[in-house]
């Protein structure tokens, strides 16, 4: 049987510019139009601008729409309206909702965002410009390109809808490998368009050009009607020399690249469960027995295979396994054909019989590869119903020892329910959707499976000197694809070496390769292709995506801390992922969200989740403490500055009496408290102490809208270990692996002599030996925020430093020949400088002591 080696990955973007428009044609016209995609290393970054102007002698309103690929994450949006720059922000979905709930309350769209084919999703949004104005669109996406079976593809809708003065299409390609081949295809392309279409290409780079002028544009020279409708592509490869991949550094970040070739194909054991209810009469049936008459004639002679059929009843085509021969595939040809549909649909019941088949299947080849593929169009309906009991039984059947890979016909399928089955066992999922083409969707994702060359994958890296390691384990890696591995290189290094360990068809291999790391380097110096740190996003954006999907089979409690850290390296790297939003403000202080959709959620309207965030309950401070606000102490104002670490600082009185503080300390060998507020104008990240003698430095970061610290992070130089605490999650890093504790649940470890506790719901202690003790405290109410303080502040050093350690090294107040305690406001020395503060009473966020507002000695701090 011929091999198929090439199948395409399709990176879509489409681009539509539609205009309103009364009497005046092309009244609102988009006189400039420029998609430049740069593809550097298989990461391309596309930044489309449209420049639009109303002619008209009045207000019009101009709609600006892309269409890009699913796997994209957005990173920026703007429009410029004479001048004016709206920008769009991009925020954690929850609170982004919150703040968008009145709008949506009053009848406005709440999404800019939408899918709209099995492999786009469509950004969207219209503006109103007035007469004679100008407006500029601006939007940026990138994504990781996967090969498939040996090509990559750059696919571009072009849909303009007018002619477009200044129309301009520009595709970089920079891949040190080398370019083993390129090529490009239109299905709008003329001769006069082909005129306008230019490729220049070396070893390494390759830059695309489309560049139609206005003439080349039209129909004909008779009508205004543009020719520019349809897609532009793109294909490439790369070449491939080292057996163990090639490996690119840039700024101390590393991406692998790993496609083996030419080796011989595992046999595979397949047993196809294909749904026939009711609800698959008619077309999809047709379609059904089409792309299974087409699988079977792909089967490899060495290969061996079944059918199981299932609607309220399950039926074995055959009791076991049969090999390829004609005559078998002739044989179940002659079944495909008489698939009818009807009755109900026992998921359950089909999926353990196909486990049973395998298990008792005799006579396989020794070294082989056993699958199971679902196709299913809706929901179980017979036999065991519950989706959470079935997923468990089969998992609990399957045993990690096949892989499972689902397809979902259509939307009445539950796809959640179908990923999640498929990502917990080895395989993954796949919506078919109801078009033409549906029977070539589903042998195209045949193909992607038919050739499995290795498994067990096995990429190792040396542990001192690398972190952050995406998915360096893979159960089975098929021809023509490619494994990506990225980190972060944590020492000073030479060399990095790695080492690939896999079974193929005929043996165990071991690969090995050492990378210079300075000469990894070099090659993308000075590169115009390069934009800004591209290795180190395309390692957010893998580990991303990979968090991402290992939360959909995870626990509830790994879930969220999953999701957690998938949600900081979405705010760090700005992507619009699904738990992030983008809020686009528009004149006049209208909002609108661009949420990025899944594919769960192209089946019915669903409550956005906060992304494992819990929010805090409602409720108001006792009235009593709330009293306190008025009396004349509390409400007297001081002028005194004071200078803290690069701050000055003013005292002033607070909004509320009873109001938590951001930081509350207790100085050394003093009974005295201290409450330090930061203005919430200071910098994200506040280094709030460091102690050389004690190797521990921590630093805070405050909340967006919430004027507390939301993350705190705490590092030790021996043992070596960082601590990040989230308001939702923690994360503990030591040599080179991270570990997620939740806040839901108790736990206690110990690293090298630190002692890590979580107590549920309330605090997190870090503590070591002849060290002072590190204690956050976790607060709910009225919105959920840390408290930092410390034990044990007698062993700090006369070295701590920073905006709060500075107060643990030569601070005291100032003897008050009155009544220190009854005093309202009192001197104090810190590093020889003296500053008058103030006495108020804060809520405590410490745990040991009681619910009751305690008084202490008030500071602000503002840039």
């Amino acid at each position: 049987m011929e091999q198929r080696t090439l199948l395409a990955l399709m990176v879509f973007s489409s681009l539509i510019v539609l205009a309103e428009t009364n009497d005046q044609k092309h009244a609102v016209e988009i006189y400039s139009l420029h998609m430049d995609c740069k593809v550097t290393s298989r990461f391309a970054h596309t930044v489309i601008t449209s420049r639009i102007v109303n002619r008209a002698n009045e207000s019009r309103e101009a709609t600006f729409e892309v269409e890009l690929p699913k796997t994209a994450f957005i990173t920026n949006f703007s429009m410029s309206i004479d001048g004016e720059v709206y920008p769009g922000i991009i925020k954690e979905k929850a609170a982004a909702q919150n703040e968008y709930d009145s709008a949506v309350s009053q009848g406005q769209s709440a999404g800019l965002v939408k899918i709209t084919d099995r492999k786009l999703e469509q950004f969207h949004v219209s503006v109103s410009i007035a007469a004679a104005s100008k407006v500029t669109f601006q939007l940026s996406y990138e994504e990781l390109l996967k090969r498939q079976l040996g090509k990559y593809e750059l696919l571009i809708k072009v849909r303009p809808k007018q002619l477009v003065k200044h129309f301009q299409i520009d595709v970089h390609i920079f891949e040190p490998q080398g370019i083993h081949f390129l090529e490009t295809d239109s299905t709008f392309m003329t001769n006069e368009l082909t005129e306008a279409l230019t490729k220049v290409q070396n070893e390494t780079k390759a830059h695309i050009l489309f560049k139609p002028t206005l003439d080349q544009q039209k129909k004909n020279s008779e009508l205004d009607e543009t020719l520019l409708n349809g897609d532009f592509v793109v294909r490439y490869d790369v070449k491939r020399e080292a057996t163990a991949g090639d490996i690119q550094i840039v700024n101390g970040y590393f991406v692998h690249y790993f496609a083996p070739q030419e080796m011989p194909v595992f046999p595979k054991n397949v047993i196809f469960v294909i749904d026939r209810s009711g609800s698959m009469t008619g077309r999809k049936i047709e379609q059904t027995r089409d792309a299974l008459l087409k699988i079977l004639q792909d089967l490899r002679q060495e290969d061996h295979f079944s059918f199981i059929t299932f609607n309220n009843k399950v039926v074995e085509w055959k009791s076991s396994l049969l090999p390829a021969t004609e005559e078998n595939v002739a044989s179940a040809a002659a079944l495909v054909q008489t698939l009818t549909a009807r009755g109900g649909t026992d998921i359950s019941g089909a999926l353990l019989a196909a486990v049973g088949v395998l298990e008792k299947a005799e006579g396989l080849p020794e070294r082989s590869i056993s699958m199971i593929i679902l196709l299913t169009d809706g929901q179980p309906t017979s036999g065991e119903k519950n989706v959470e009991v079935i997923q468990e039984k089969v998992q609990e059947a399957i045993n990690g020892k096949y892989a499972l890979f689902c397809l979902g016909f259509g939307f009445d399928v539950s796809y959640k329910f179908l990923e999640k089955m498929a990502l917990s066992n080895g395989g993954i999922a796949r919506r078919i959707y109801e078009n033409a083409d549906a029977a070539l969707q589903l042998q195209g994702f045949y193909q992607e499976v038919a050739t499995p060359i290795l498994m067990q994958i096995e990429m190792q890296y040396p542990e001192n000197s690398v972190e952050g390691l995406t998915k360096n384990n893979f159960k089975l890696f098929f021809e023509g694809s490619e494994i990506i591995v990225s980190g972060k290189i944590s020492n000073e290094l030479d060399l990095l070496p790695v080492e690939i360990k896999a079974q193929s068809h005929t043996s165990n291999l071991t690969l090995k390769e050492e990378a210079n790391v300075k000469e990894k380097e070099q090659v993308f110096q000075n590169q115009k292709y390069i934009f800004g740190n591209f290795i180190e996003r395309l390692w957010a954006y893998l580990t991303i995506q990979q968090l991402l999907e290992e939360a959909i089979s995870a626990q509830e409690e790994d879930q969220k801390a999953l999701e957690a850290q998938a949600l900081d390296l979405s705010l760090r790297y700005s992507f619009v992922t699904p738990l992030t939003s983008m809020v686009v403000t528009k004149p006049q202080q209208q909002e609108e969200l661009a949420n990025k959709p899944t594919e769960a959620d192209n089946e019915k309207p669903s409550s956005l989740r906060a992304g494992g965030v819990r929010r805090g309950k409602s409720g108001s401070p006792a009235g009593r403490w709330r009293s306190e606000l008025q009396t004349g102490s509390n409400r007297k104002m001081f002028s005194t500055a004071l200078s803290v670490s690069g701050f000055r600082g003013a005292l002033r009185a607070p909004t509320i009496a009873n109001e938590h503080p951001q930081l509350l300390l207790q100085l050394p060998r003093q009974t005295e408290r201290i409450c330090l507020n930061i203005d919430e104008r200071a910098q994200a990240s506040v280094h709030l102490l460091s102690d050389p003698e004690q190797g521990l430095t921590v630093t805070g970061k405050l909340g967006d809208g919430i004027n507390h610290f939301v993350q705190f992070d705490i590092n030790y130089v021996n043992p070596p270990v960082e601590i990040h605490v989230y308001t939702h999650a923690i994360l503990v890093s030591h040599s080179n692996k991270n570990s997620w504790l939740s806040w839901t649940k108790s736990t206690s470890s110990t690293i090298q002599g630190l002692q890590v506790s979580v107590e549920k719901e309330r605090s997190i202690t870090a503590s070591l030996p002849d060290t002072v003790t590190v204690k956050i405290s976790l607060v709910r109410f009225p919105d959920d925020f840390l408290g930092l303080y410390f034990l044990n502040t007698d062993r700090f050093s006369d070295k701590v430093t920073g905006v709060l350690g500075q107060f643990y090294s030569k601070t005291q107040f100032e003897s008050n020949s009155n009544n220190d305690q009854s005093a309202v406001e009192r001197l104090l020395r810190v590093s020889g400088s003296e500053h008058k503060v103030s006495r108020l009473y804060k809520k405590d966020y410490r745990l040991e002591s009681a619910s009751e507002p305690v008084s202490c000695w008030s500071i602000e701090l503002t840039p």
